[in-house]
């Protein structure tokens, strides 16, 4: 879809982010899409590479951020959120996910990117278990910068999530 000017609004993307993805926050001062895709590059990096910094700085500090996945039900704050992270960064899982599949819905000041995280996560005994979560991203442009505001990630098999959630437990 087109916008009045010329730009395109939604759009399928080839674009994959996973451990491979780089730590871009230096560029998420862009106004445009590519700062909104800095911003999500960078989750990703943050996400794979355990690097708690980089997560805090991407998301959001607003109050009213949020966060809805299998782990942490719904979080408010950035704080909030940040701290879930830190466990699943801490603990005994580790995780490592791609983001693919992925559909942009571009705006002046927000973007949501929705698509599908697949991979793995393994734990103390570092037997890998497939992982594959529904994911939409959503993106504002707000005080010079590109934060995410609020994630939603689903998992469809029943058993996966709860064998997932046992092993992040503890």
């Amino acid at each position: 879809m087109m916008s009045a000017t010329g730009r395109q609004l939604i759009g399928a993307t080839s674009h994959r982010h996973g451990p491979e993805s780089r730590n871009r926050l230096a560029e998420t001062g862009n106004a445009g899409a590519d700062g909104a895709r800095a911003a999500l590059e960078t989750f990703y990096y943050a996400l794979n590479h355990r690097d708690a910094d980089a997560l805090r700085a991407d998301w959001s500090d607003d109050p009213l951020a949020q966060l809805n996945n299998p782990l942490g039900g719904i979080l408010r704050g950035g704080e909030s959120i940040a701290a879930l992270y830190d466990r699943i960064f801490t603990g005994p899982v580790r995780v490592t996910v791609t983001f693919r599949d992925i559909v942009e819905y571009l705006g002046e000041d927000h973007a949501v990117f929705a698509g599908r995280e697949v991979g793995s996560w393994a734990g103390p005994d570092g037997v890998e278990v497939p992982l594959t979560i529904r994911t939409t991203r959503y993106f504002r442009y707000r005080d010079g910068q590109w934060r995410q505001f609020h994630h939603h990630g689903s998992i469809d098999d029943p058993a996966a999530l709860a064998a997932y959630r046992r092993a992040v437990a503890g």
